[in-house]
């Protein structure tokens, strides 16, 4: 099953790479990624790849980023940004609250049936409402 990696995830794994850093969870989330980027099952959106670069104030490690997203082709949105407005819906009358881009997230993996890898609690308790496999 592919993955669509969120930001979080990808933060962990491009900015905070040392073991040393990172708690036992987000060690487990980066061997995740490594291990489904190995296996070609690693997917991304237009917006998440925006969230990563954006910030990033330093040119040389602005390419070096770009470069190493540049394997992973954008999921085409087309057709679901209408079921993300749907999802924000359903999940704001169960009283969770998510944000544009998580909710997006959760519409490509529903249509393709994707498992979502994510350190995020607010995108975490979106996937629970709307019944998303996390790996």
């Amino acid at each position: 099953m592919k993955v669509l990696v969120d930001t979080s995830v990808w933060s962990l794994f491009l900015r905070r790479r040392t073991r040393t850093t990172l708690n036992p969870e987000e060690l487990k989330l980066v061997g995740l990624l490594r291990e489904a980027t190995q296996d070609g099952r690693v997917a991304i959106i237009g917006p998440v790849r925006q969230e990563i670069l954006s910030g990033i104030r330093d040119k040389s490690q602005f390419s070096r980023t770009e470069q190493i997203l540049d394997p992973f082709p954008d999921e085409d949105l087309t057709k679901d940004f209408v079921e993300a407005a749907r999802f924000f819906n359903l999940c704001r009358d169960r009283g969770v609250e998510c944000g544009v881009v998580d909710i997006l997230i959760c519409s490509v993996a529903v249509r393709r049936r994707f498992a979502v890898l994510t350190n995020d609690q607010a995108l975490i308790r979106c996937l629970r409402v709307l019944g998303i496999s996390q790996p």
